[in-house]
């Protein structure tokens, strides 16, 4: 996996709850596929609730793009879900409290529809 298509998955299962439901399904039914780097993309995803960077980043749009999509996320209760999956799977905790700023990034979510 491309670091491209990395930071692609972590804000997906960061902001799509979809996606984070997915994967919560799979780690449920199949353990003992869980590798690392499943890990690895699940604590950028934790990364991307943190504050906001003053410096580093992107661009202002990307910026903003990253603060609707915590603000939104809040009403599916994402964070939450992020900390308990990364308790089950025995995450390290981490430390930081601000997004890297190589990680704000103008990247689009698929809508959120029924089908």
């Amino acid at each position: 996996m491309t670091s491209r298509e990395r930071l692609q998955l972590a804000y997906e299962l960061a902001f799509y709850p979809p996606r984070l439901n997915e994967v919560w399904r799979g780690i449920v039914k199949h353990p003992e596929t869980m590798n690392g780097e499943l890990g690895d993309v699940l604590d950028q995803a934790w990364l991307l609730h943190q504050a906001l960077p003053e410096r580093g980043y992107a661009s202002q749009r990307a910026l903003n793009r990253l603060a609707l999509y915590q603000a939104r996320s809040r009403a599916f209760g994402m964070v939450t879900f992020l900390r308990n999956i990364r308790r089950h799977l025995g995450r390290p905790l981490i430390d930081t409290h601000v997004v890297p700023g190589s990680m704000v990034r103008d990247i689009g979510l698929p809508p959120i529809h029924r089908s």
